[in-house]
């Protein structure tokens, strides 16, 4: 049975893919994969009150839970996905990623991503 590793790694190996990262919702890492440029606990910290804003964003809109959400920057974009009730994945991909595959690949798998949190 593949772990959270093998999930990282194979997430992190896709083209276009600086970093896959799984941390609590408290922003604590629990296993990752970048490039040498991105700190990945640094990321991670800054992740929490995106979730929050997302879900409250959602809560007022009647929209439910929070799943996935893709934000744009100017050099990239970073996708971030609830996987479980404790953990999200937070993946950064540069801006000639195939993004729309890496986020059906997630949307797909997140059964299976969740079994592995």
């Amino acid at each position: 049975m593949p772990t959270i590793r093998d999930l990282v790694a194979a997430i992190r190996d896709r083209e276009g893919v600086d970093a896959a990262v799984i941390l609590g919702r408290d922003g604590l890492l629990i296993d990752s994969q970048t490039v040498a440029a991105v700190d990945a606990e640094h990321v991670a910290a800054h992740v929490p009150p995106v979730l929050v804003a997302a879900e409250e964003l959602g809560a007022s809109g009647h929209l439910g839970a929070l799943r996935t959400a893709v934000l744009e920057h100017e050099h990239g974009y970073a996708i971030v996905a609830s996987v479980s009730p404790d953990a999200v994945l937070l993946v950064l991909v540069q801006p000639t990623a195939n993004l729309a595959q890496l986020l059906y690949e997630l949307r797909r798998n997140r059964a299976n991503i969740a079994a592995l949190v």
